[in-house]
């Protein structure tokens, strides 16, 4: 989307995003970083992140300004296609989400939940790794995606390159089956330790 700034009686055109799919994992993470700061600070590093107008610029807008342009980015954050895209490309490659969360390895969710635990906004890259894969095979909607191997730090970094729509996409559809597993699993296990104790 292409906004117009008049500064000295001229008028320069700037460019901001128009989709959320433009934000990148590692431009979000950033805007994470500063949930901390001033309202002042957030909107002024938000700007920049989230369009090509220079941070110099961006100090000498008007606070009504700053304010239709964060509106801006809020109604293009909030038009976000809620579900999730399984199968995206990312510098050429095609990566798959995990095809079937039930059968998550002990390797898999062990590194998940360690990365979970040092801080979710600290090793999205590292959980977006695990998640999304290399596809080795694909017909129409069905995909086989690389064995997990634990070896995720190069993919890790390419994934700062995702969009953050993805990500949270991915986020939102794993903590629901995490969910749905927390209040299955009790049963199952129930059921297992009467079969056990039949035998």
């Amino acid at each position: 989307m292409k906004v117009q700034i008049k500064q000295k009686g001229k008028t320069k055109k700037f460019k901001l995003i128009s989709t959320f799919e433009d934000v990148t994992l590692e431009k979000w993470l950033k805007l994470v970083d500063l949930e901390n700061g001033t309202k002042t600070k957030r909107a002024e590093e938000t700007i920049t992140a989230l369009s090509d107008i220079p941070k110099q610029l961006v100090k000498q807008l008007s606070l009504q300004d700053v304010a239709t342009l964060m509106n801006k980015l809020t109604e293009v954050q909030s038009q976000s296609n809620g579900s999730l895209k399984r199968v995206f490309e990312l510098e050429g490659v095609e990566y798959g989400f995990h095809p079937n969360l039930d059968d998550l390895t002990l390797g898999e969710y062990a590194d998940l939940e360690h990365y979970i635990n040092q801080g979710i906004e600290k090793s999205m890259p590292e959980i977006m790794a695990i998640l999304h894969r290399p596809i080795l095979e694909k017909e129409n909607d069905v995909y086989s995606i690389q064995a997990y191997d634990g070896n995720i730090t190069i993919r890790a970094e390419k994934m700062r390159k995702m969009s953050a729509e993805q990500v949270h996409h991915s986020l939102v559809f794993f903590w629901n089956f995490g969910n749905a597993l927390l209040e299955i699993l009790p049963s199952f296990l129930m059921q297992q330790l009467k079969n056990i104790q039949k035998q």
